[in-house]
């Protein structure tokens, strides 16, 4: 398992939501360049990066500053998403540089979409998945739908998709521990390498998700940035359980 710290931006700034909350905004940096340098100078072996107006507008709106981040960290590569919820979309993300695009609530509901992105991508889409425990969440993370995460997973293993981000949203950026339990039922489920997100607060979460088979990588967002999660201590810990 590797870990990949979080870069969200908005209005051009590094910033972290607590559950996804507009509303609930803290500013880490007026430099997501540098912050993005800091991270690999620390060991990161890839960093996820949010276009989070994008997000909130449907389309993305922070491309440039995005294609900034991905020169700079050169040849770490780089995942990105936010907004991306048609073809153009994610062509745009993947003209960046990026190695990967995430493609979130659309792939999720819409088999077509998502078998459509994957075939013209291969092994570069990762579909990311929020939910409420086994339940995916939509509208802005405010309800929980009918459909199942395992399900979403199973579609994008069968559609070709790189890997599935899985977001427990009601842990996300709360430092509350992860959602351990169903990340290692979702992982048992699908074949598919799942990559683990929201609720870290320390060394020993990522030493459990690290233990789950199949369990490739955890994105890292607000652990790191108010320094409960050392990075360069983080890596070796994990390092060592490999």
């Amino acid at each position: 398992m590797i870990i990949i710290p979080a870069i969200d931006l908005r209005d051009g700034r590094c910033v972290r939501l607590r559950e996804g909350r507009s509303d609930r905004e803290t500013v880490f940096s007026d430099d997501p360049v540098a912050m993005a340098l800091r991270w690999v100078a620390l060991g990161a072996e890839r960093l996820h990066v949010v276009d989070l107006d994008g997000a909130f507008a449907g389309e993305p709106r922070q491309t440039a500053l995005v294609a900034k981040i991905v020169a700079s960290v050169t040849p770490v590569p780089v995942e990105v998403g936010g907004g991306l919820r048609d073809l153009p979309a994610v062509e745009a993300a993947l003209d960046t540089g990026a190695r990967w695009a995430v493609v979130g609530t659309r792939a999720a509901l819409d088999a077509g979409f998502l078998a459509d992105v994957c075939r013209r991508h291969p092994g570069r889409i990762i579909v990311a998945v929020d939910a409420r425990g086994a339940q995916v969440a939509v509208k802005g993370w405010t309800e929980v739908s009918d459909e199942r995460v395992v399900d979403v997973g199973r579609r994008a293993r069968d559609a070709g998709a790189a890997a599935l981000l899985y977001t427990d949203v009601s842990r996300d950026g709360m430092e509350q521990g992860p959602n351990v339990e169903d990340t290692a039922a979702l992982a048992r489920a699908i074949d598919l390498p799942i990559l683990a997100s929201g609720g870290v607060a320390g060394i020993d979460d990522l030493r459990r998700l690290a233990a789950i088979p199949g369990v490739a990588g955890t994105v890292v967002g607000r652990a790191l940035y108010t320094g409960a999660v050392d990075l360069q201590a983080a890596v070796a810990a994990v390092r060592e359980a490999r």
